[in-house]
């Protein structure tokens, strides 16, 4: 293992370096050679005997092909810091934890011990708030995958490092209000007749459209104006669906409780327009039957089964 940890610290000296080239050679076909040849003058001078070779070349090469993915979920999930902004070796080690986090192989690398090795990185080659800053960050990004692997990880008393730590008063927290709603169009040339809107956010998940409600404003009122905003289109609110809240971790402004009220609402059929956000990068209408094989968060699988409930006896 301690092996595993000085690789991941030459793929983050390699990234350091090639994060120095020029914008238009970080992609280039070239950049990819001057970069694996990088990593092994890294690996001769800094790692010698080093056994792992294959795990170090397959990380570096998964963390640059998921970087533009992996970029925008950074400034989701840390949105008053954009990208440029963060320190290069923050930025990098942000790379490299959220690549084997989302995209690694949860059995050979546990979620917790991916977040662990950040961490560890951070408060090796960061500043002196790298580490409480890279927590944070993949901290959010962790709750927003829904914890995975999080039942095993309790068994682990080497890789729990929030095992001691104190329960959140929910009380105390700061709240935001959101509003969001499965929105369905009636179609007649679709298979059920029935068409639903839904998003698509950058963890990979599809979802239902939501937004920000301002304090003092109507929820109805205020969810109407937020699906406008997001998608684009005019919706008539027909019944509440529910209601979903959750504790957020920004990594500056630290935990706050968001509160979201879910409704179920009509509209008349036209194109999704997505807003441009770093937190989604699709939205599309599908058709009922093909929503089971979604991806779709355990929480919201419930409120869309309603929602079909609901539609289902109208037709009676």
């Amino acid at each position: 293992m301690a092996n595993r940890h000085l690789s991941r610290s030459i793929v983050l000296q390699t990234l350091f370096e090639w994060d120095f080239l020029p914008a238009e050679k970080k992609d280039a076909a070239k950049s990819s050679e001057e970069i694996k040849e990088a990593l092994k003058r890294n690996l001769k001078e800094f790692a010698p005997g080093l056994e792992d070779d294959n795990f170090v070349f397959s990380l570096l090469e998964l963390i640059l092909k998921k970087r533009v993915t992996v970029d925008e979920i950074i400034e989701k999930a840390a949105p008053d810091w954009p990208i440029d902004k963060i320190s290069v070796v923050d930025r990098n080690i942000l790379r490299l934890g959220l690549t084997e986090l989302l995209f690694g192989d949860r059995k050979e690398v546990p979620p917790k011990v991916a977040i662990n090795e950040a961490i560890e990185l951070a408060k090796t080659f960061g500043g002196e708030n790298s580490g409480k800053f890279v927590n944070g960050v993949l901290g959010a990004v962790y709750k927003e995958i829904g914890e995975p692997d999080k039942e095993h990880q309790k068994t682990d008393k080497k890789r729990s490092p929030g095992e001691h730590e104190k329960p959140v008063d929910i009380s105390k927290l700061p709240v935001e209000n959101l509003g969001g709603a499965l929105v369905y169009v009636k179609k007649a040339d679709s298979s059920s007749g029935i068409l639903f809107a839904l998003v698509h956010d950058v963890f990979g998940y599809w979802t239902l459209s939501k937004g920000k409600i301002e304090a003092g404003a109507d929820t109805e009122e205020g969810t109407v104006k937020a699906i406008k905003k997001e998608i684009g289109l005019d919706i008539k609110i027909e019944e509440r669906l529910g209601t979903n809240e959750y504790v957020a971790t920004h990594p500056e402004k630290g935990k706050s409780l968001k509160k979201v009220v879910y409704f179920l609402a009509s509209t008349d059929y036209k194109e999704l327009q997505l807003e441009k956000s770093g937190g989604l990068d699709g939205a599309r209408w599908f058709e009922m039957s093909e929503i089971p094989e979604l991806r779709i968060y355990n929480d919201i699988i419930p409120l869309i089964g309603k929602a079909v409930e609901i539609i289902s006896s109208r037709k009676l």
